[in-house]
């Protein structure tokens, strides 16, 4: 074991007025073994400063998500003088601010979502360990660097001499900005960043940006306000300088931007993508161009590798981490990580894809709702709906580890709606086939359909894929033994009559026998509905089910997917609504209870937790998704599919065995 051979440090730092607030760090050091190879949980930092000084916050903190109104009177401004016009004529950089700032916006999440996406599938991952919600939180305003900047721009253009009318292009202001960034820049930005790692200022500021053990794009601009403002000082000395001796251009300025961004986004994802050839073609690279890994052992490694972009000034100052180009060589020779556990999943609206883990981070981090600022991107919308026309396979979503397993998410690029249409099913069976094939082939043990099971009239609940691939080693688990199990432990105790209404699933005739069995009466509101529950359950229903015209007789209501909203307001005051389809109950009655969707909390030893799943709330994982997760934690061989059903109490044990726990029922929390 590695963990015998590795130095431990730990540092402590306290102020005289912090004695009871400890900022921790420590910091792993091997020169021969890659960060992927540590134990994930040996590395640990406080989440924020532990004194935090002064302009630690924005400004515009308090205006929450409005903050860009502070941008208003500039553009309007922008806006006017395009409309008036002055006697110099159109002033082209102060109309490329604002698309400038789109365009940062827009580039920075293309790399949030790249690496989320990358280091899900694990290709060239450099550090294992998984990333939680306090992290989201924490980098949720990346974006306040990018408004901070606009900001200075408007005021430089129109109070700085030279500050406007800037020209387009300039070859000497091009070569005079990269001559800058690799000098006064680079070199000052070294030595600030060190003296950030003092303890003073450590503990005050820099300790924010360092609570990111796992970088990702959003951590590199996850700074205090007083950092950026020293930041913003060194990056604009090369622009500063071609801007006052007359050598400016917004190329050369829109260029320099650009390249701090793609520099910085690219040295915090946690997969290396640097090949190479790159290297071996020009050695001297090394030296003028960092790597995600590099900087990466800076967040691990801590006292090591303190560079911006050009690795040359920790050669110089003997601060190169010896491990750098072991680790580049193993992230760079790391293959895709093969799942045990496949959990498949659909898009339910076009907006939802925003709400994908490699969507926006905070907005998967959150409940799923809709949110009408979304809108505002329905060109980008409407081109991923005309993408899932023309790419008709699963992709990799989210991965997370649970002990010994490693479990993945892959989505079907279709949405809710689609599956109600019959000339689409065969498309859609066809992509859950390829997805299924595709688990066997990575040697996952068992693949959960979650949303994918929609009813008979789709697939038979999976049991179309067993019946046309007997040989199938991956096993097919549909989770309604489980949902069966989590919706009787949902009801209340003492409970003597249950009404049931809805679309009658697999797991609404599974409920129902099993209420019959328990002696609870189940009641329903339509003959269709009598007859159907009346055959199936036969003489076995012991004389509990009837059917009655009464919405008043029960308290306790076990809904789907028909429940009308009409029928929903007939409901007594104080009636539990409990879902047992896979999608919530809209909310109506203020006087009534609404449990969520089968699901349960999920343990502590689940790792990489960041987002929501759906409409479910953080660390709250639907029975579908949980069932394949216990189908392999032990290690069942049968498939569970089709209209089988499985000891229902045997699979709630097995749940709370592993650490699963059931939701409080809303009236229990009330009361």
């Amino acid at each position: 074991m590695y963990l015998a051979t590795l130095e431990l440090e730990c540092t402590i730092y306290t102020t005289p007025y912090t004695t009871k607030r400890l900022n921790f760090i420590l910091v792993i050091r091997s020169p021969s073994k890659a960060i992927s190879s540590y134990p994930s949980k040996l590395v640990v930092h406080q989440s924020m400063a532990s004194e935090p000084g002064i302009l630690t916050d924005w400004p515009w903190k308090p205006l929450g998500s409005f903050k860009y109104i502070i941008l208003a009177p500039w553009i309007t401004e922008s806006i006017y003088s395009i409309i008036v016009g002055d006697e110099k004529g159109c002033d082209v950089f102060n109309l490329m601010i604002l698309p400038l700032m789109l365009w940062r916006m827009l580039h920075s999440q293309l790399w949030i979502s790249l690496s989320r996406y990358r280091t899900t599938k694990g290709t060239n991952r450099i550090v294992d360990k998984g990333i939680e919600f306090d992290q989201v939180d924490r980098e949720r305003n990346w974006d306040d660097q990018i408004l901070f900047n606009a900001i200075i721009f408007y005021l430089g253009n129109k109070y700085f001499p030279g500050g406007s009318h800037i020209p387009i292009w300039r070859t000497d202001g091009v070569i005079i900005t990269l001559l800058l960034h690799a000098g006064p820049v680079e070199f000052l930005y070294y030595w600030f960043h060190r003296a950030l790692h003092h303890h003073y200022l450590y503990s005050r500021y820099h300790s924010h940006h360092h609570s990111s053990i796992v970088t990702e794009p959003s951590t590199s601009v996850t700074h205090p306000f007083a950092e950026h403002i020293v930041y913003f000082a060194l990056f604009i000395i090369p622009v500063s300088t071609v801007v006052f001796t007359g050598t400016g251009s917004i190329i050369a300025i829109a260029g320099y931007i650009t390249y701090i961004d793609l520099m910085n986004n690219m040295g915090h994802c946690n997969f290396e993508l640097i090949p190479n050839w790159v290297f071996s073609i020009f050695p001297p690279l090394k030296y003028i161009m960092y790597t995600p890994s590099f900087h990466s052992l800076h967040h691990t490694q801590f006292r090591t590798n303190y560079s911006l972009f050009m690795p040359i000034y920790d050669y110089i100052y003997g601060t190169m981490d010896k491990s750098s180009d072991t680790l580049y060589k193993i992230s760079l020779q790391r293959k895709e990580e093969t799942p045990n556990v496949v959990h498949l999943m659909h898009l339910t609206k076009p907006e939802s894809i925003y709400h994908l883990r490699v969507g926006f981070p905070y907005l998967a981090s959150k409940p799923y709702s809709s949110a009408w600022y979304l809108w505002l991107l329905w060109p980008v919308t409407l081109s991923f709906m005309m993408l899932t026309k023309i790419y008709r396979r699963s992709f990799v979503v989210e991965r997370n580890q649970f002990h010994q397993l490693r479990l993945q998410t892959w989505a079907i690029p279709n949405f809710r709606e689609q599956y109600h249409l019959k000339w689409q099913k065969e498309s859609i069976n066809n992509m859950i086939e390829e997805a299924v094939l595709e688990a066997e082939e990575k040697g996952a043990s068992v693949l959960s359909l979650g949303l994918m099971n929609q009813g008979k009239e789709l697939n038979r609940y999976g049991e179309v894929y067993v019946k046309k691939h007997p040989q199938l080693k991956v096993k097919l688990v549909d989770g309604s033994s489980l949902a069966v199990a989590v919706l009787l432990n949902s009801i209340p105790k003492g409970t003597t009559q249950v009404l049931l209404r809805g679309n009658l699933t697999k797991v609404a005739f599974a409920v129902a026998f099993s209420l019959c069995q328990k002696g609870i009466q189940v009641t329903v509101l339509h003959e269709d509905e009598y007859e159907k529950l009346d055959i199936s359950l036969g003489t076995k229903s012991e004389g509990k089910l009837v059917i009655s015209k009464s919405y008043s007789s029960c308290k306790v209501w076990l809904v789907g997917d028909d429940l009308t909203e009409e029928e929903q307001r007939k409901a007594n005051k104080g009636t539990l609504f409990i879902p047992f389809s896979q999608v919530p109950l809209k909310n109506l009655r203020k006087d009534c209870f609404y449990h969520t969707t089968p699901a349960m909390q999920t343990p502590k030893a689940l790792e990489n937790v960041d987002s929501c799943e759906n409409w479910l709330p953080r660390r709250v994982m639907s029975v579908w998704r949980i069932a394949g997760i216990l189908h392999a934690l032990e290690g069942w061989e049968e498939h569970e599919c089709g209209y089988t059903i499985s000891n229902i109490d045997k699979v709630w044990e097995a749940c709370l065995k592993h650490g699963f726990h059931p939701l409080t029922v809303p009236t229990q929390s009330k009361s």
